[in-house]
């Protein structure tokens, strides 16, 4: 097994798809709600959020990586400096812990029939790599951590072990609540 992460550029923009929308439907939300205003959605995308987010990657920090399994795209992850990440920025409950300028993983998606394969530990290696070659002193990231039954609707529900595995460590809790339970803040060091 061959595993690459890469910036989702604009040559990589349908493997992302793929990952994320196979179905190309103009309602999914293409990852956009944490860094676009629906004005601006509409503004950028001339009303169509993938054209939004085709914009998004001719940036000159794309909003997220791709991983790739033996070619094949198989996870996406959204990563970015949180002073980029519009609702991070203005959030009144995931307030910055510090003064460190950390980047934030906002989602993670694994392509479906690619389930339980090493997608997300492969995932947040490159993720991890990318937010280090550009500088990033930290990586958040803000999970729930249910205790019993899972509402597997919601993103990020029961992936603490997820992130711990790739070694972040629990620095805190937002006053964000899902389903009646804390979002973590945990936190991996780059430097």
């Amino acid at each position: 097994m061959t595993w690459e992460t890469h910036p989702v550029t604009p040559d990589r923009f349908d493997d992302f798809a793929d990952v994320i929308n196979p179905n190309r439907r103009t309602t999914h939300c293409w990852c956009l709600s944490h860094r676009l205003q629906v004005k601006d959605i509409e503004s950028l995308g001339e009303g169509s959020r993938e054209t939004a987010m085709r914009k998004l990657t001719e940036r000159n920090r794309p909003p997220g990586v791709v991983t790739y399994l033996d070619g094949i795209p198989v996870g996406w992850c959204s990563i970015g400096p949180r002073s980029d990440i519009p609702r991070l920025v203005k959030s009144r409950l995931i307030r910055p812990l510090d003064d460190t300028a950390v980047w934030s993983i906002i989602c993670v998606v694994v392509r479906g029939g690619h389930r339980r394969k090493g997608v997300t530990t492969a995932m947040l290696e490159g993720a991890l790599a990318y937010a280090a070659s550009n500088g990033a002193p930290a990586v958040e990231s803000y999970p729930v951590d249910p205790e019993g039954r899972m509402d597997l609707t919601m993103a990020f529900v029961g992936t603490r072990k997820m992130f711990a595995h790739a070694g972040f460590e629990v620095v805190g809790t937002t006053d964000a609540v899902a389903s009646k339970m804390p979002r973590l803040i945990m936190r991996r060091d780059l430097s």
